[in-house]
C-alpha cells in the first residue's frame, strides 16, 4: 500500500522584500510550507534526496536576480508521483527513478499552475503558445535544444527566477528536464551533475580547441587560462584537463602510426589563490599556478601584470566569482582572443574600464548551463572517446567526493549556508530527511 504524501514540507524560503545586514537573514526555514502540486501531465513530483549549495545561492541571498521563493538548484531526487492524467507508460518509465535535472524550464511546459514563485507576464498555457525559441522558429537546427534549454525568453529557473528550488523536501519539474542517474553513482556524487554540466558547457559551446587542423597538418591548439580555484573553476579544470589529455593522446597516437601528429597541444593552466585547492586537480591534466605569479610584484600583487602572462592566452575563463577577476582576465587575454565569463556577481565592478575589450578587440562570451547527460556520463565513467581509427580511450569516473567539505540536514540549512560562505569551504550539501 502506498504511503500517503504529507500536505506540508520543510523549505528554505527567501523573502525578496528583506534587505538585512546579514544576507542569511533574508531567508528562513519554513516547516509547514505547502507541498507543491503537479500542474499537468508533463510534470513529476520529485522527493529531494540531496541538494548542493553553490556561489550563486549565496549571491541570491545578497539580492542577485531579486529572487523570492525556495532557494537552490543543484540536486538529486527520486520521482514519486506523476499527474493523474499521465499515461501508464510514463508511470512505468519514471516512478522510482533517481534523477537530476536541467534548471531552466521552457515555456512549452507551462500551465496555469506552475508552482512558480509568482505569476509571469510571459506565462503560456499550452504548447500552441510556445515561444519561437522553443518551437525553433528561428531555424537553429542542431543548436535548438541548447537554445531552448538556456534561452527561452519566458523561462523560469529553479531557485533563481520565478520557480521554487531544491532546498526543500519536494519539488516539481517537467519530465523533459529530468535525467536518470545510474545506480553506480551515489547521491552525494550525483549532486555534482549540475555544476559539472556548467563546466561542460565551455566544451559544448566550442570555446576551446586543443588542436587545430590545417588541411592534413595539425597544429597546437589554444593556450588556455582558467581563473579561480573555487568549485566551478575546479570543475572547469577537471573537464578541460580531460579534453587536453584526449588531444594529447590523439597526437601521440598519430605519431605512433607514422602520421607526424603535428604540434603537441598546450596544457590549460588553472590560476588560484590556495595551494590546497589547486592540489585537488593535480591529476586532471591542467597545470596549477598561484595567481600571484601573474603579477610583476608577487608580494603585493599590484595591478601591473607580468609580461610572462599579459596578453599570452588565446582563451581566458573567468570563474573567480569576484567582479575584479574580470580585470585580470582581460589583461591575460591576447588581442582578438576569447574571454569567457562564468561568474555571476551581485556586486558590480567599481571603476570598471572596458577600454581593453575594445582596444584589444576581445571576443567576450558568456557561458551558463550545460548538458546534464554529459556530466552524468563523466560521473558514471562510461564515456568513450575515439583517439584513432583503431583505438579508444575509456574515461574513468570523475572522483568528486574530494570536493565535499561537509553535509548538513535541511533543519540546519542556516549552518550549511554559513559554512558554504567560508573561503576555505569547497562543496556543502543538504541531506533531506527520509
Amino acid at each position: 500500500m502506498t504511503t500517503p504524501l504529507p500536505t506540508t514540507m520543510q523549505a528554505f524560503v527567501i523573502d525578496p522584500k528583506n534587505h538585512e545586514d546579514n544576507p542569511l537573514d533574508n531567508g528562513a526555514l519554513i516547516t509547514n510550507h505547502p507541498l507543491p502540486t503537479i500542474p499537468n501531465e508533463k510534470y513529476a513530483l520529485v522527493k529531494i534526496l540531496r541538494a548542493g549549495i553553490c556561489n550563486t545561492d549565496l549571491e541570491i541571498l545578497q539580492g542577485y536576480m531579486g529572487f523570492g521563493g525556495i532557494l537552490g538548484h543543484e540536486f538529486v531526487g527520486k520521482v514519486i508521483q506523476l499527474h493523474p492524467t499521465a499515461s501508464q507508460s510514463l508511470h512505468d518509465q519514471w516512478i522510482g527513478q533517481r534523477v537530476c535535472g536541467d534548471i531552466n524550464i521552457g515555456c512549452c511546459n507551462f500551465s496555469s499552475d506552475k508552482n512558480s514563485t509568482e505569476s509571469s507576464n510571459n506565462d503560456t498555457s499550452s504548447t500552441s503558445s510556445c515561444c519561437r525559441v522553443c518551437n525553433n522558429k528561428f531555424n537553429y537546427n542542431q543548436s535548438n535544444s541548447q537554445m531552448s534549454r538556456n534561452h527561452c525568453p519566458n523561462r523560469t529557473v529553479i531557485g533563481i527566477l520565478n520557480q521554487n528550488g531544491t532546498f526543500a523536501e519536494y519539488m516539481t519539474l517537467p519530465l523533459s528536464n529530468l535525467h536518470v542517474v545510474h545506480e553506480s553513482i551515489p547521491d552525494e556524487i550525483a549532486v555534482f551533475a549540475e555544476p559539472l554540466a556548467a563546466a561542460c558547457r565551455v566544451v559544448e559551446q566550442g570555446l576551446v580547441q586543443f588542436r587545430y587542423s590545417d588541411g592534413e597538418e595539425c597544429r597546437g591548439g589554444d593556450r588556455v587560462a582558467i581563473l579561480g580555484d573555487g568549485k566551478l573553476g575546479l570543475c572547469i579544470a577537471e573537464i578541460l584537463g580531460r579534453e587536453y589529455l584526449l588531444a594529447q593522446q590523439k597526437q601521440q597516437q598519430e605519431q605512433q602510426n607514422g602520421g607526424g601528429g603535428g604540434i603537441a597541444p598546450h596544457a590549460p593552466i588553472l590560476f588560484g589563490k590556495h595551494e590546497h585547492k589547486l592540489d585537488l586537480v593535480s591529476d586532471s591534466g591542467v597545470q596549477r599556478r598561484l595567481v600571484k605569479e601573474c603579477y610583476t610584484n608577487e608580494t603585493t600583487q599590484e595591478e601591473e601584470v607580468s609580461p610572462h602572462h599579459a596578453n599570452q592566452y588565446d582563451v581566458v575563463i573567468d570563474s573567480t566569482g569576484n567582479p575584479n577577476g574580470l580585470t585580470l582576465a582581460m589583461t591575460l587575454c591576447r588581442p582578438m582572443g576569447r574571454l569567457v565569463l562564468k561568474s555571476t556577481c551581485a556586486a558590480g565592478v567599481k571603476g570598471f574600464n572596458s577600454a581593453p575589450i575594445v582596444i584589444d578587440e576581445l571576443n567576450v562570451v558568456g557561458s551558463r548551463c550545460g548538458p546534464i547527460d554529459r556530466a552524468l556520463e563523466l560521473l558514471e565513467g562510461n564515456s568513450t572517446e575515439s583517439v584513432a581509427e583503431n583505438g579508444v580511450v575509456v574515461s574513468a569516473p570523475l572522483r568528486m567526493e574530494k570536493y565535499i567539505t561537509e553535509s548538513f540536514p535541511l533543519s540546519r540549512v542556516r549552518d550549511a549556508l554559513e559554512c558554504a560562505a567560508k573561503k576555505s569551504t569547497m562543496k556543502v550539501q543538504l541531506v533531506m530527511a527520509d
